[in-house]
């Protein structure tokens, strides 16, 4: 191996499914982790990938698990003060802003802050406090952190605890690094994004080791008003590529690679999963939603990933397909795989089994490709009963030959994610 190789000596992962080994073995086993669930009263059921049956998850829990089973996969020891973060996140602390939005509205219709003083009203009235004043806080407080009638110690501590980044932050923490912590949020793409920004930290010398990857817990009242609103939320369950194929359905999760260099990883004498090969990413620029039509960006981006990688369309033994089980999706990647692989190559999503987990889908399939490459074996499209497509979808675990597999991504805004591994 050269010293500018990248490949990936562990793996985490949290999913509706299980832990990685548990989330494998179902998965080739054909069962679905989706369920009707509703966590919020004021909404009716519909299909869940929902880690905990009853309740929607932490982002900050689901992060903290996951680096933690990549770095006992990696046989590695906190701290690792050199370590590059990059983990990304589409949503973010969404649901704890909905959340405290939610507080907010409930105290002011009850003319309060949730210790008997004026709500907005009261607030207006009060021009002349001081700036650190309860009444005249620009953001709400939640009623838990209200005590003595002062201004609580906590507020400004519980509001950075919910930035954009928040999921990085968390991991810098956890492993207690001084290096490059970076947030990518690219939509769906966001967790192929993640993955090429440590392989660039690495490739370049910035770093040695990277822990990279995505974390979703997408499940709030706004994500499902909004997804049901467009019309794309499935009513039965995901079927990727299926005739009758009804939406998406929406699952929590988190997945990690502990990225190191070749030389590093060969120091250490660990196991290793497989090399990251190169990656494409392109935008439509187009629509906020829908697919560029011509598809000549998402071309760009397999045909960028495919001259990065110095490999060919034919040396391709499978593609894990973003195949998120929507009508205008699963056209567009079909005839896109179709144009640009017309000798055919096994292809399966496995959103069936996962659930749609938005930013963390592109990381998530990462981790099944390099499963793939360790037992030779391609995970089946659960799900799948009748194709809507001429494609090789794998219907049942099949065992051949892997070498060099492709991992898709498409996001809203146009985002376009492939990477090649090996």
């Amino acid at each position: 191996m050269f010293s500018n190789q990248v490949v990936v000596t562990g793996i985490g992962l949290v999913s509706a499914l299980g832990g990685l080994k548990p989330s494998w073995q179902r998965l080739l086993a054909g069962e679905s982790s989706i369920k009707r669930h509703q966590p919020f009263p004021d909404l009716p059921s519909r299909p869940l990938a929902l880690i905990n049956q009853t309740s929607t998850s932490s982002l900050e829990e689901l992060i903290e698990l996951a680096v933690a089973e990549a770095l006992q996969d990696a046989a590695l020891e906190m701290p690792l003060p050199d370590c590059g973060v990059v983990i990304g996140s589409s949503r973010g602390c969404q649901a704890s802003w909905e959340q405290l939005a939610r507080e907010m509205r409930g105290d002011e219709e009850m003319g309060r802050w949730g210790d008997g003083r004026q709500g907005r009203q009261g607030r207006q009235g009060r021009q002349g406090g001081d700036k650190g004043d309860i009444d005249t806080h620009p953001f709400p407080i939640p009623k838990q952190q209200i005590t003595n009638n002062k201004q609580p110690t906590t507020n400004l501590e519980h509001w950075l605890e919910l930035l954009p980044h928040q999921a990085a932050i968390t991991t810098a923490r956890q492993v207690g690094t001084f290096g490059p912590v970076l947030a990518p949020m690219a939509a769906c793409a966001t967790g192929i994004w993640s993955i090429a920004q440590g392989f660039e930290l690495i490739q370049t010398g910035c770093c040695q080791r990277v822990i990279a990857g995505a974390v979703e817990a997408p499940v709030t009242p706004l994500t499902i008003a909004g997804f049901d609103k467009m019309g794309v939320l499935a009513t039965t369950g995901a079927y990727p590529f299926a005739r009758y194929r009804e939406g998406l359905v929406l699952g929590e999760g988190a997945a990690v690679l502990i990225l190191e260099s070749a030389d590093l990883a060969l120091s250490r004498e660990v196991p290793i999963y497989g090399q990251l090969l190169g990656f494409g990413l392109t935008s439509d620029a187009t629509h906020a939603t829908s697919p560029s039509r011509d598809r000549q960006s998402a071309i760009a981006a397999v045909k960028q990933c495919l001259e990065r990688s110095h490999i060919t369309p034919a040396a391709i033994d499978y593609i894990h397909a973003h195949g998120t089980g929507t009508q205008l999706n699963d056209q567009n990647e079909a005839e896109l795989i179709e144009k640009l692989f017309p000798q055919g190559v096994p292809i399966s999503s496995t959103k069936g089994a996962t659930g749609h987990t938005l930013g963390t889908s592109g990381a998530l399939g990462a981790v099944f490709c390099l499963m793939a490459l360790k037992h030779q074996l391609l995970p089946p499209c659960v799900g799948l009963q009748e194709s809507d497509f001429d494609l090789d979808l794998v219907l049942t675990p099949r065992q051949c030959e892997v070498q060099q597999v492709l991992n898709f991504s498409f996001g809203f805004g146009g985002q376009n994610a492939v990477m090649a591994l090996g």
